[in-house]
């Protein structure tokens, strides 16, 4: 038998995504970027057993129901940490065993990958914790948790050591998934530079 695992993608409201990204995309650039990269997270988080979106606004909320998943629609924007535990707990009372919860801001990501990820992670004795770094800025662009509550959330500048001393201090493994499909997220006018063809 095996754990049900729910996936969790947190997508802000697009108007206010891809902000640091102004100096190189003008507004409208920025939000079809951002519901691109939206709806190329939720289908790749098909690989687990549930795909949930954290929403921060309406419109995301009724695409995302629209893409197939199941929708948490914010009360309001608190940031990526507070929708990450939004969404756990949505998880949990669902009766989620573990939770993998994905960045929206990945134009590389890919279904094969998330299952990648979780087929790694399900090998691991529980409690564990498999993340995904970012490229170059020490960020964390996809983090399993099992159990859900297994370590505090840290996202933000330098969320890997974060969660990483973390999990050492609750003595819980920690392992990074290197995944360049998982590694590029799209934050800074550079990073556009990575995709160029694409976008």
């Amino acid at each position: 038998m095996g754990l049900r695992t729910w996936v969790v993608v947190l997508i802000k409201d697009f108007d206010s995504a891809k902000q640091r990204l102004r100096p190189a995309l003008g507004a409208k650039s920025r939000r079809a970027l951002a519901r691109n990269n939206a709806r190329q997270a939720v289908h790749a988080a098909a690989a687990g057993d549930h795909v949930l979106v954290v929403a921060g606004g309406e419109e995301v909320a009724e695409m995302a129901a629209a893409w197939g998943a199941d929708v948490l629609l914010e009360p309001r924007e608190e940031g990526q940490n507070v929708a990450a535990r939004r969404g756990i707990d949505r998880a949990v009372q669902g009766g989620a065993e573990a939770v993998l919860l994905l960045s929206s801001d990945l134009p590389l990501v890919t279904e094969a990958a998330v299952r990648d990820l979780l087929q790694a992670a399900a090998r691991l004795p529980s409690p564990v914790v498999v993340a995904a770094p970012a490229t170059g800025r020490g960020g964390t662009n996809a983090l399993y948790l099992r159990p859900p509550g297994a370590i505090g959330l840290h996202f933000g500048d330098e969320s890997l050591a974060q969660f990483r001393a973390d999990a050492e201090q609750r003595l819980v493994k920690f392992v990074a998934f290197q995944s360049d499909a998982l590694a590029l997220d799209l934050d800074e006018p550079a990073d556009l530079a990575r995709i160029s063809p694409a976008v």
